[in-house]
């Protein structure tokens, strides 16, 4: 009786050790990516016309593209929005400058880029794997569907704007700062041909 028993002792143990180590070299490989945003991007980018293709040639899976959508439009308002809106939370760490003699206060994302990222690459995966099965598959007149995502995208994106235009920031990095200050007496010699 006690060898039934540890046998299956032995099973449970060896699954959560499996499931360690594959969770290990997933966050492993998971981690090598974060330095390269732009392939992981492009990667992505496959990833979505692979599933836009795959739904254009089924003819269907508009629900589940659908929600794809209306989630994606919510990873977007967090990527695009202040870790501390100050609307709502009035607090006592870094906030948003709201004059020009205000400090200089880092752009702080309530959703960081690798999360955005990792979330969208997700939400495609899922939703590939729903177009297998026809359950997913609800008939609906689609082009409804498609014009009510596009009016709460720019309800949306609208509300978005008019809080980054009173809170005075913009969300998105353009790269560093250079300054390019006077021209030194040596690069403007040059160019007149003395």
């Amino acid at each position: 009786m006690e060898g039934t028993g540890g046998n299956g002792d032995s099973a449970t143990v060896s699954m959560n050790k499996w499931k360690r180590d594959v969770s290990m070299v997933f966050q492993f490989y998971l981690d090598k990516t974060t330095p390269h945003s732009v392939y992981r991007w492009i990667g992505t980018f496959v990833l979505g016309i692979i599933y836009a293709l795959r739904v254009f040639y089924l003819q269907g899976f508009y629900v589940v593209t659908y929600g794809l959508g209306i989630y994606m439009l919510n990873l977007l308002i967090g990527f695009l929005s202040p870790l501390v809106d100050p609307d709502l939370e009035p607090s006592e760490g870094p906030k948003l400058p709201t004059k020009g003699s205000d400090e200089f206060k880092p752009f702080i994302r309530r959703l960081p880029e690798f999360k955005f990222w990792y979330a969208i690459t997700k939400a495609f995966c899922v939703a590939f794997c729903m177009t297998l099965f026809s359950m997913f598959d609800v008939p609906v007149f689609w082009p409804i569907l498609l014009c009510y995502w596009f009016v709460l995208f720019v309800l949306t994106m609208k509300r978005q704007i008019m809080h980054m235009i009173k809170h005075r920031y913009i969300p998105l990095n353009i790269g560093k700062q250079k300054y390019t200050g006077k021209k030194s007496y040596a690069s403007t010699s040059g160019s007149r041909g003395d």
